[in-house]
């Protein structure tokens, strides 16, 4: 049972006002309980997967494939894969939340893109989730056909470098 003085005045407050929208129980009256809610629906079958469904574009490749991907000279790739490329922009995913960093993602690969980039570099820090999250985030339909390949630099592992394909 709780003491009254243990309470704060607000508290009071509040249970003054609630006490006095109880009523007695008086004798022959008998308390009428709330109807039980109906069953919960069964969950609708699983719809199996196969080839009618929408078609995806092709994952990105393994982050630094040790061969270069399709449409990407040899050189290129040894240049963009040891960090040699040198990004012409970079975003730094430090201090924002996953929704924020993903937006702010795609808005920016968009917007190289646009410019004619040919390489950037997102830094996600070491944080274990914008890290896990990039490539899935690279790999959305909206932005898989802009991009070429992503690698890790050799020395941070704490960023991605994204080489973009060029505007036809």
């Amino acid at each position: 049972m709780v003491r009254r003085n243990s309470l704060r005045p607000a508290d009071q407050q509040l249970w003054a006002a609630y006490a006095q929208t109880l009523s007695r129980l008086l004798p022959g009256r008998t308390i009428v309980a709330p109807p039980e809610p109906p069953p919960a629906a069964p969950p609708p079958p699983p719809v199996p997967a196969g080839p009618s469904g929408p078609k995806r574009a092709a994952p990105l490749p393994d982050i630094t494939p040790l061969a270069p991907p399709p449409g990407l000279d040899k050189s290129t790739w040894v240049r963009f894969s040891a960090a040699k490329l040198r990004a012409a922009q970079t975003l730094d995913l430090h201090g924002l939340t996953a929704t924020r960093a993903h937006h702010a993602t795609a808005s920016f690969i968009e917007r190289a893109h646009l410019d004619g980039v040919r390489c950037v570099e997102i830094i996600t820090g070491q944080g274990e989730i914008l890290h896990r999250e990039l490539p899935i985030w690279l790999n959305a339909p909206s932005l898989r056909p802009l991009i070429l390949a992503i690698a890790h630099p050799p020395l941070n592992r704490g960023s991605f470098r994204v080489l973009l394909k060029r505007r036809r």
